[in-house]
């Protein structure tokens, strides 16, 4: 999917985003607004993990979730 469709689509998609990362607030997904690079920068943060595992883990929920 494209950027925009993604970014346009935020809304629907940050509850699919909260189930995988939980520890994400709102304040944080509506800051992301679809824009992969920073929710890779969020979930390090937050979760602790390096920029590759991060890269991972959202390339995988990008694939299961087809984004």
């Amino acid at each position: 999917m494209n950027r925009d469709f993604i970014e346009g689509n935020w809304t629907e998609l940050k509850g699919k985003v909260r189930e995988q990362w939980g520890r994400l607030t709102d304040d944080q997904l509506d800051q992301v607004q679809g824009k992969w690079e920073q929710l890779s920068g969020v979930v390090q943060q937050e979760y602790g993990i390096t920029k590759d595992e991060a890269e991972v883990q959202i390339a995988k929920f990008r694939e299961n979730n087809r984004l």
